[in-house]
């Protein structure tokens, strides 16, 4: 059994502590006899190979960074919307949908690759910047990513068409952090087949996400270290860099292996080390003081032969003195809380996670209490609120007690109600994705609260919102101020919190009710609040509606009376059964600005005149005899949407849309009526002269002049009237006239075809002959025979 529970001791904090101190004194002991039995080289050799690694790892981490920036400038140079884009001959238009599509690649390029903070390319053919998700002319896209006042426009458009290709060098970076600057690889795109130019891609990635690279190794070192390019430029570097080191800088070679090298200095005040990227051509330099790099190795061997002796001296004698020390509170600390949760066995032996583990779970127990507290608290709360605000006050409840029980100051007897209606709540859900809609409801509600109360704060009053039946309400109480100062602050209340919230495109409809002394009149003050509210149909919608503004005085003799006589609405039904739109709106917007500009209007006579106008409408239509005309059959719901309307300059609207349909309507009949008619009178204008022609055909005199002068018309007229009726002209008709006559006397009669000429009126034999056979094809002496 003992051995069990020593068993389980093991994992006790102090176990680890005797450990721990053991090996404080035993492992320095160790370390100063290997240090100072190895000699200065192997010192030198250990620092040599920490420094190799350190560069190494800054290879590795600015490598991997440096890969990336190749792939994807690989990617993008290769991408067929860019090469189609590029090399092939497009009208504008495609190629601006092309580079649409391309931009839109971009953007994916630039979800997966995360690391890269910039890349773009430049479209030489219009001067264009390619980005993801827009395509900027040159001057935009350099304000917008390299303006940082380092580098002009002309010294980055040289730079973009001039640097060498495969190139890395720094380049400003607008969205970066301080110094703004970023490490850039540059491709050329080829030429296309006319020898141009035709852009450039360029990656860039800020120098903090080389920084933290560099500074773990010269905080490691002490040292500089510097990335240097393939002309051997310096890129990067965490100190400035020195003449001396300038003169060491010429002495690395243009390309390298990628194995560390340690390079003499001729002056011997430098150590350096120098490694060569194995993604690209850059070079990473650790270039340590010599002070700095064999001061290092003296202290060691100076803190080698102090160590052994104080480790001898006094290693046992502080563990036992410490361990017993710190050990003594960790002790009572669980003593306490094992007894605290005496019904739990304890199955964890270390001592430190114990504590933690108790600790833990007493603040998860708290913080749910408070949660809890606060839960009930606010709906409390809000409770009490609603029941002030509807008159159901509890007398058992001493109010003023529980104001203060809920951290609710007053500052004085005077109180008001501010009302809030959201006018655009569903626009706000649908801006809000992803969240549930109470959640939304309950996020407008907070928004609102927080404004309202800050604000009445700003003023030097009080105020607490709550929800009450679907409207957020703003209880205010006035500090220490005259009532009239406190009209004007709840105004300028109404007005900021307005204003504010319609910046984030929340549309508000606000009432202020009137200042009332006394909780009692807190109802009265939301009655007064509620009752201004249901004026915005009136006054319209996104206004702020103060009682004061709707109040009738009961002592006031002004009678504001119902103005549409009728003889206004039979003018606008004669305006509208002419289609006379401009006229009827202009009779109904009199008609509209002499009710509704009153100071007061009584909402039913409002609701009352706007249907006796759409009355006014459906009686036009009637009177133009199309009662049950498609007009009312295609437009069911007109009363419906006017009745939907919040607002009388909604109703206004809807009414104003109605009169244009109206009148369109009517226009479009009294059209057709007046084309009716003409018709009318076309078709019996030819019947009476088909009708003179019959009587007047053997009349040798008879033409076309001569039966325009009967009708008072120009012949050449009466003749294009009737050919547009019949389809022939009038000389047509008579001359077929005329030879249907003589038929009919020619089958019957016996008289000569003169003769016959002469009685259908031809004066010669020859021109009835050459009609005759016009019209019937043979002579008439052959038709005789014939019949």
């Amino acid at each position: 059994m003992n051995f069990n529970y020593l068993w389980e001791k093991r994992k006790s904090i102090i176990v680890t502590w005797l450990v721990s101190y053991s090996a404080v004194l035993f492992v320095p002991m160790i370390v100063s006899l290997l240090v100072y039995n190895q000699s200065s080289q192997a010192l030198k050799s250990e620092i040599h190979r920490a420094n190799d690694t350190m560069l190494r790892q800054v290879r590795y981490t600015i490598d991997t960074q440096i890969d990336l920036m190749k792939r994807l400038n690989m990617e993008i140079t290769w991408n067929t919307k860019l090469q189609d884009l590029m090399y092939s001959s497009k009208s504008a238009g495609d190629a601006q949908f092309t580079a649409y599509q391309l931009v839109k690649e971009l953007r994916m390029y630039q979800t997966s690759y995360a690391s890269i903070d910039e890349f773009y390319v430049t479209w030489d053919q219009e001067a264009a910047v390619i980005r993801p998700g827009n395509v900027r002319d040159l001057e935009t896209a350099f304000n917008t990513i390299h303006n940082t006042g380092v580098m002009s426009y002309e010294q980055w458009m040289d730079t973009i068409h001039h640097s060498a290709n495969n190139r890395f060098l720094l380049l400003p970076h607008l969205d970066s952090a301080k110094p703004q600057t970023g490490i850039a690889y540059l491709i050329h795109l080829p030429k296309d087949l006319n020898g141009k130019e035709t852009g450039t891609v360029v990656v860039i990635a800020d120098i903090g996400r080389f920084q933290k690279a560099i500074e773990s190794i010269s905080g490691f070192s002490g040292g500089q270290v510097l990335i240097l390019n393939e002309e051997n430029e310096v890129l990067l570097s965490n100190l400035p860099v020195s003449i001396n080191q300038d003169n060491l800088l010429k002495h690395l070679p243009d390309d390298g292996g990628s194995d560390v090298m340690n390079m003499p200095i001729r002056d011997g005040d430098s150590e350096l080390f120098y490694i060569q990227s194995a993604v690209s051509k850059l070079k990473y330099v650790l270039v340590i003081p010599s002070s700095i790099y064999w001061e290092k190795a003296e202290y060691v061997r100076r803190f080698t032969y102090i160590s052994l002796f104080i480790s001898l001296l006094g290693a046992a004698v502080l563990t036992w003195f410490f361990m017993r020390r710190n050990y003594s509170p960790i002790q009572q600390l669980v003593q306490l809380l094992t007894d605290k949760n005496s019904h739990e066995e304890r199955t964890d032996w270390n001592e430190l996670s114990f504590i933690q583990r108790s600790i833990s779970n007493t603040k998860s127990e708290k913080d749910k209490i408070a949660l809890q507290f606060q839960i009930h608290q606010n709906v409390l709360r809000s409770n009490m609120l609603n029941r002030l605000l509807k008159g159901k006050m509890d007398t058992l409840i001493p109010y003023e007690e529980a104001f203060k029980s809920f951290d609710m100051k007053l500052l004085s007897d005077d109180f008001a109600v501010i009302l809030f209606v959201v006018e655009n709540g569903e626009s706000l859900s649908a801006n809000l994705p992803g969240i549930d809609i109470n959640e939304k409801h309950k996020l407008i509600q907070f928004i609102i609260s927080n404004v309202v109360e800050e604000l009445a704060d700003h003023y030097h009053h009080v105020g607490y919102a709550a929800e009450v039946d679907d409207m957020m309400v703003c209880l205010v109480n006035g500090g220490e101020s005259e009532s009239s100062d406190l009209k004007a602050d709840l105004e300028a209340i109404a007005s900021e919190a307005q204003r504010f919230l319609g910046s984030y495109q929340m549309d508000l409809t606000l009432s202020i009710g009137g200042i009332h002394s006394s909780l009692t009149g807190i109802a009265e003050a939301y009655r007064e609040a509620v009752d201004a509210m249901a004026y915005k149909m009136v006054l319209g919608k996104r206004e702020i509606i103060t009682y004061d503004e709707i109040r009738r005085d009961t002592t006031d003799n002004q009678q504001f009376g119902y103005y549409y006589p009728l003889q206004v609405e039979q003018q606008i039904i004669n305006l509208i059964k002419v289609g006379d739109i401009e006229q009827a709106s202009k009779f109904i917007n009199d008609v509209t600005d002499r009710n509704f500009n009153q100071p007061i209007i009584s909402l039913t006579l409002a609701r009352c005149l706007v249907f006796n106008l759409v009355g006014t409408m459906v009686k036009a239509i009637n009177e133009l005899g199309d009662g049950d005309s498609s007009i009312l059959g295609d437009n069911p719901l007109w009363m419906d949407t006017i009745i939907a309307c919040d607002t009388l300059l909604e109703m206004k609207h809807e009414l104003q849309t109605l009169l244009n349909k109206v009148c369109a309507f009517a226009a479009i009949k009294l059209e057709s009526n007046v084309s009716h008619e003409r018709a009318e009178s076309l078709r019996d204008l030819v019947t009476k002269v088909t009708t003179h022609i019959e009587e007047q055909y053997s009349n040798s005199n008879l033409s076309v002049n001569l039966i325009g002068e009967h009708f008072d018309l120009k012949g050449s007229y009466l003749s294009k009237l009737f050919k547009n009726q019949t389809g022939e002209g009038v000389l047509d008709y008579i001359n077929k006239y005329r030879i249907e006559q003589a038929k009919r006397m020619m089958g019957s009669k016996q008289d000569s075809i003169s003769d016959i000429a002469k009685l259908v009126g031809y004066n010669e034999a020859a021109t009835f002959i050459r009609v005759f056979k016009k019209y019937e094809g043979i002579t008439p002496g052959k038709f005789k025979e014939m019949n």
